[in-house]
Order: structure tokens, then sequence, then C-alpha cells
């Protein structure tokens, strides 16, 4: 077997066929005692049968035409190659140079090749070893079958084309599919040969790409022991995973079957290649319960000649008999095909048979066009008048026509053809047969994102009607991140919350994003809203309250002044400096008012005005005071025999001292504003939930060195009136000026750790308390003693009692 073409006639022109019409060949036993026996094959292969028949049709089909080849006819030899690369390549060889026997041991090397093209084979690998010995002769081959992405390559294969697509397409449209249903978690199984391996290998750079991740990778083959199929169906069974992406041949997915079968394996989804999916001759009820609801691409879906000897050996196996014998079994040639139902019968699936029919008429085209240049003496190659395979080979690029049903024929410039792809599931029809129901269509042509179109007609899984989930890690919601597992593909990953101040607002999100400075994130933390702006406000309860004890303080000034106006000429008016108590009362009513601008949203306005106007009537304020208090030390230093201190420190020098004092502040601030003064601003640091309007102090200098000068004022003042706190008098002035300074200087020195360590607002508030308390210290201390006496002890306003000598109770 295998040594003699199995199907042969005469033409004009002359194809050859090499097609796997056995799986497998005997092995023999060497004893290197005598010389090895004639390779024998086995185990037939029924659909190959199909595929040679299809050629002969084909070949009638043509010859029987008169617009192609008229009055030329075509002839064919056909070789079984038995499923071996080394005698696929030995056909090659028998065909090339016109040998009736593959395995002569001197093949005669003619000028010209027997034959102008091979149609063949099945395999890859068996179509690479082909392709490279007869490429060197510039004969065509063109494959039904053979879809290794590698014999794209026209360095190493310049005159290899082929009907089929190339599974670099495949394999995209495999990964593309597995995203497509959300399948991020997948095994692999490939055929340990040039198909599987290339195959395979496109597929996981595409599946990468789709965000897909392998969580094993096995390799099959037929000639493996046992024991390497019985690992493979372990691992399958211990995997997490519950899609199977099967990239192998139908031969190798039989063996495979075999022990699933054996072990139960159910409840996978397989996802399978075009050489096994839409294979029936692997499709039986046990099987199916393996592989019910599986899914893949396959190509799109569209009689015995007396003479070929290749028909003995398939007819006496189809009809369970034998020619030229006695007994009851033998052939008579007139057994009807009709009874017989096996896969060369069966023509329910014709996708590859069709890519034979294709592959035919490609050639027959192309020798058309040589034959139609011949007659018409063009511009042939060489100038020759017979037809020459490098002829051929020129002309089957430019084939372009179009088959009976409307398909398109032609090969980019790799060989190619269009990739279309047909999506076929697994379903039982109702009178219990495996049917191939086409789901879906896969075109290589159409523009990104619209080459995968999925059909009205309901899927079948394998377990019940809902699509199967395998993710190693369920999705990550939003608001949260994915954060990858050490040592683990990046589709096994843990949910991360996002931080604070960050949302993600998609599944799956790899980054969560920060959200800009003026917003926060929503409790689940996969929006960004506004944060709430917060200021010192007229409405709220703490703004009314300090609002009212800055009023009631102004209210009680102005009565103060009212009852000192009324009173003026009474000696304890007279006695006090009238004319800087009503400066300091005015400069007081100043201090209660300013307050109420640290009230309410900070404006460009309102920032310059409450520090300026807080720190110069402060400077007022203190500068009376300290006009007062050194008053009452020179007073009493002017009654010792023969001073005149007072005419150095008369009203017109206290005007002075606290106008000078006053200017130096309300320099200071001119400055302070000219240079870099307060401004508004959003103050998004001290709380992430909130944005705090402040005022910004603009120079730190000017504003240390504004409340610098008031500490300095306030210090002088407190030690002078400290040391004329025991001066003889009956209203001694001093006593009262230390304690109002005592209180002033203990609120401001409390007011700075609690105003750094206050949050938001409250910081303001702090700081409006320290100007109320303080200005209430003077006002109190200063002032209440005086009209306690004035208004409720009129008796001791006299300058009998001022000068020690009543004793009025």
């Amino acid at each position: 077997m295998g040594n003699t073409p199995l199907f042969s006639k005469t033409g004009d022109f002359m194809l050859g066929g090499i097609f796997t019409f056995h799986n497998n060949i005997e092995v023999s036993k060497v004893t290197f005692t005598s010389m090895p026996q004639a390779l024998s094959c086995k185990d037939l292969n029924y659909i190959e049968y199909q595929f040679a028949e299809t050629m002969i049709f084909t070949v009638e089909e043509i010859n029987n035409r008169t617009d192609i080849l008229p009055n030329v006819s075509l002839g064919y030899k056909i070789y079984d190659a038995c499923g071996s690369v080394s005698l696929a390549i030995k056909a090659a060889m028998a065909l090339m140079s016109g040998a009736e026997e593959a395995d002569s041991s001197t093949l005669p090397c003619s000028q010209q090749s027997s034959i102008h093209a091979i149609i063949g084979q099945s395999g890859s690998s068996p179509t690479i070893g082909i392709a490279t010995v007869v490429g060197q002769f510039n004969i065509p081959v063109i494959s039904h079958f053979a879809t290794c992405a590698c014999l794209s390559n026209k360095r190493k294969f310049p005159t290899f084309f082929r009907t089929i697509p190339s599974d670099y397409y495949q394999s995209r449209a495999l990964a593309q599919l597995v995203k497509h249903f959300g399948w991020t978690w997948v095994g692999t199984i490939r055929s340990d040969n040039d198909y599987g391996n290339s195959g395979m290998a496109t597929f996981t750079q595409a599946a990468q790409q789709e965000g897909v991740c392998i969580e094993y990778s096995e390799a099959i083959y037929r000639t493996n022991p046992r024991e390497t199929f019985l690992k493979t169906v372990e691992i399958i069974k211990m995997a997490s995973s519950k899609i199977v992406v099967a990239f192998t041949s139908v031969i190798d997915m039989e063996f495979l079957l075999k022990e699933l079968v054996l072990q139960n394996v159910i409840g996978l989804q397989w996802v399978g290649s075009e050489s096994w999916v839409s294979a029936k001759n692997i499709a039986n009820k046990e099987t199916y319960g393996i592989l019910k609801g599986s899914i893949g691409f396959s190509i799109a879906n569209p009689t015995s000649t007396p003479g070929n000897d290749g028909l003995v050996e398939f007819w006496e196996n189809t009809f369970d008999c034998i020619f030229n014998t006695s007994n009851s079994k033998m052939c008579t040639g007139k057994e009807n095909l009709h009874e017989i139902s096996n896969l060369y019968t069966d023509i329910t699936e014709l996708r590859i048979t069709y890519n034979v029919y294709k592959a035919v008429y490609a050639v027959a085209y192309a020798l058309h066009d040589v034959f139609t240049c011949l007659n018409n003496q063009g511009a042939c190659l060489d100038n020759q008048r017979d037809a020459q395979p490098q002829q051929v080979l020129k002309y089957i690029k430019e084939v372009n026509f179009t088959m009976k049903n409307g398909d398109g024929i032609n090969f980019d410039i790799n060989g190619d053809p269009p990739a279309r792809y047909e999506l076929v599931n697994w379903q039982l029809s109702v009178n219990g047969i495996i049917d191939f129901v086409t789901v879906g269509l896969y075109d290589a042509s159409l523009p990104n994102g619209k080459q995968f179109i999925m059909n009205n007609n309901s899927i079948v899984w394998t377990s019940d009607d809902k699509i199967p989930k395998s993710v190693c890690s369920e999705s990550c919601p939003t608001g949260t991140r994915k954060a990858i597992q050490n040592g683990k593909p990046a589709c096994c990953f843990d949910c991360i919350p996002c931080a604070e101040g960050e949302i993600s607002n998609i599944t799956d999100s790899i980054h969560c994003l920060k959200c800009p400075l003026d917003y926060k994130t929503n409790e689940q933390k996969d929006q960004c809203i506004m944060k709430d702006t917060e200021f010192l406000s007229y409405e709220e309860i703490m703004g009314k309250i300090l609002i009212i004890f800055s009023l009631l303080g102004a209210f009680l000034t102005l009565a103060v002044i009212a009852v000192f106006f009324k009173f003026r000429d009474t000696p304890i008016v007279k006695a006090n400096n009238s004319e800087l108590s009503f400066l300091l009362l005015f400069s007081l009513t100043l201090c209660f008012l300013c307050s109420l601008t640290f009230i309410g949203e900070p404006t460009e306005w309102s920032c310059m005005l409450r520090h300026t106007a807080f720190g110069i009537t402060f400077v007022l304020c203190i500068s009376c005071v300290l006009g007062k208090t050194i008053v009452v030390m020179m007073a009493f230093r002017a009654t010792r025999p023969g001073s005149d201190i007072m005419k150095y420190f008369g009203p017109t020098q206290q005007r002075i001292s606290v106008l000078i004092f006053t200017l130096i502040q309300a320099l200071t601030c001119i400055i302070w504003l000219a240079v870099s003064p307060p401004f508004p601003k959003k103050n998004m640091k001290s709380n992430k939930d909130r944005i705090i309007l402040e005022c910004d102090i603009g120079s730190i200098i000017a504003f240390y060195t504004v409340l610098g000068y008031i500490g300095l004022l306030s210090v002088m003042c407190f030690v002078l009136a400290f040391l004329a706190r025991k001066l003889p008098d009956k209203f001694n002035e001093a006593k009262f000026i230390t304690f109002s300074m005592l209180v002033f200087c203990a609120v401001w020195v409390t007011f700075i750790p609690s105003y750094i360590s206050s949050p938001g607002k409250y910081t303001v508030a702090v700081e409006v308390f320290a100007i109320l308390a303080s200005s209430f210290g003077l006002l109190l201390c200063i002032f209440a003693p005086k009209c306690y006496l004035i208004l409720l002890k009129p008796g001791k306003n006299s300058k009998k009692y001022l000068m020690g000598k009543m004793n009025l109770k």
C-alpha cells in the first residue's frame, strides 16, 4: 500500500493528489537478518476517500465543460500518504518524476514534471514536507486542510496555496470568541505537531491581548503512550477552569476522547478548532456526553469510477466482502452505496470536501489561462509552447473566479484565501442526531469590531441553557481596583478598595482615579462629588452668638461713653484723663465691631480688613491704656517738691504718643497690604471631606510684626501699671489697668495654642472669641468700677473723697 497511485487517469494536463486514506502504518519487527518488509498501511479513513472522490468528480466535471479548457482533458494521480510525513514526501517525488512507484530506489529525474500541480495534504506537517520539496521545482501545491500559519511564509514555501484559511485568523478568532463570552480563565490542549503548536502559539498571544489567561497548556499526539493521555485527563479534571480550548487534529482528539469517556469527564465547555469541531467521525452518543455544547469555528459549509485500484480495499471494507473469491462473501461490484451509512456516504458535512472542489477549480482556471495564452501566442513564460508548472504557478497567483454558489475564490500574497468561518455548536436534534448548528460568522476582511457576528440561533451549552462561567477571580466592582496575586497570571487578582480621595467607576479597574482637590468620593467610591464648603457663617448658631456678644460689647461701650459724657465734669471722669478715656472707649467700640469682619464667607476685602482693622484698633486701644498708665505714674512723680515732669507729658504729648504708636501699626499694615496682603483661599488639606474657606495671611513676617507690636505695647503697659498699682490714692487707676492687662495677656497667650489646634471654622471662632474676651476685659476692668461709683455711689464722686479726706460708706 502507498507505493503506487491508488487512483489515476491520463489527461493532457495532470494533477497530483496526496491524501491520507489510512491513518497509520503497520510496524513490523526488524530482525536484521532479512530485508525489511514493505510498509503496510492500516485503519481506513473514509473522509479522505471522500476528499479523493471529490477531486475525481471535480476533474470529470471540468472535462465535461466547454467554457474551461475546451478540447483539453485533465488527468490525475492520487497517492496514499498513510498519515506519514515520509510517505507524503515520497509520493510528491513520484508525482514530480513520473515514476509509478513512490518507493523506487532510483526515481528518474526528467527535465519536465509529470504533473502541473498537487492537491494535498490534509495535515500541516505532511504538507510542510511536500511544499518544501516541490517548491524547489516551482510546482504549485494547493491544500484543502493544512491550516498552519507557518505555511504563509512565502520565503520558505513559495509555491504553496490553500483553500482553507490560515490558523493565524482562526486562532485570533478563537481568542475573540473566548473573550466574547467572558471566559478569562481557560485551559488549552494542542496537538504536538506543526498544526497544534503553531495554532496554539497564535491563540496564546491573541488571548493575552484580549485579557484571557491560560491555566494549563497540554500537548497530545496519537503515538504517545496511554500514560501521557491519562496525565492530561487528570490535569483537566483537577483544573479550576471550566473552559477547554482544544487546537488538535481530529485523530489526536479521538485518542483523548477515549480516556475522557472512560473517566466520564463531563461539565466542561469545549472550544474547538476546525479540525475536529465539525468532524462527524467523533460525533456519537458517547462523545456527546463529553462534548455537549462544544463551540468552535469551521469553514463554510456549501461516485465510484471503474479502473481505480484504490476502490478495491474501500469496497471490500465497506461491504464486508472480498473480490476474486468463491465464498459467499465475494464482492460483485454491484453493491449499492445508497444502502451504506458511513463517513464516506455522509454528505451533511462537506466543509473540507468543498475545499478540495475549490482547489481543483483553482488549478483548472490557472491552466485555462495558460492554455489561452499559448493558443493566442501571448507572452507566456519563456515563450514555451507546452504548459509548465511554473506557468501554472504564475497564473494561479492571479486566479479570481466565482463558484456556482457565489463564493469568490482568490489568493492573497501569502497564498491564503479570505478568512471566513462559521461558528458551529454541537446540538442534539429531536431525532437524536448530533448536528453542527451554525450560530455565528467570522469574517476577517471586515473592520475591527465587526468581524464577529452572532446569529439569532440559540446556543446549547454543556450544562443547562446558560453561558458557563470561568474566571480565576470574580470581577472587581466599582470602587475597587485589581491587585495581581503574587506568582499568578494577570486574571488572578484581589479587589482592593480605592484609597481616600480616589474612585473607580468601571468594573475590573486596574487603577483608581484621583478626584480633583475640591471633590471627594462618595461612600461607594465610584463617583467624585463636590466637597461641602465651611466657614464661620452668620446663619449658624456659633456665628449668631459671636455677633450678639460683639454687638453687646459695642452697645455697652457706647453706654459707658454716654455715662462719661453726662458726668464729664465730675471728679472721677476728670481724674482719669477724660480725653484718653473717651479715645479708649472709642477704640474699644471699634475692637468689638472689627470682630464682625471675621464672620461670613471670606472675600478679598474682608480678608484685608479683618487683620488690619484688628491690628490698628487694638494698638489704638493699648496706646490709650499705656497713655493713661504713664499719666498716673507721672502725676504722682509731679507731686514731689520741685518736679515739673508733667509739663513733658501733658495732653498734647499724650495725643502725640497715641498718634505715633497707632501710626507705626498703621504704616506696618499699609506695607503689609502693598507687599503681600491677606487673601481668601480654599484650604483642602486640613479636612479631606470639606473645603475650608479661610483667609491666608499673605506675608507671615508682616502678620507676626503686627501681633508682636501689640504684644510689646501690652507688656509695657502691664509692667508700668504693675509698678504703679500701690501708689497712694483713693482711686488709683493703675491697679485696674494692671488687672485688665493681665486678663488681656492671658487671653492672647492661651489663644495661640487654641488657634493652632482648632480645625476649620473653629480657628476663626477662637480668634473672634479672643478679640471679644480681651475687649470685654479692658472694658469691664477699667470702666466698670468707675461707672459703679458714678451711678451707684455718687457720694464718692467728689474731690474730697479722691483726696482721701472723706470716709463715706
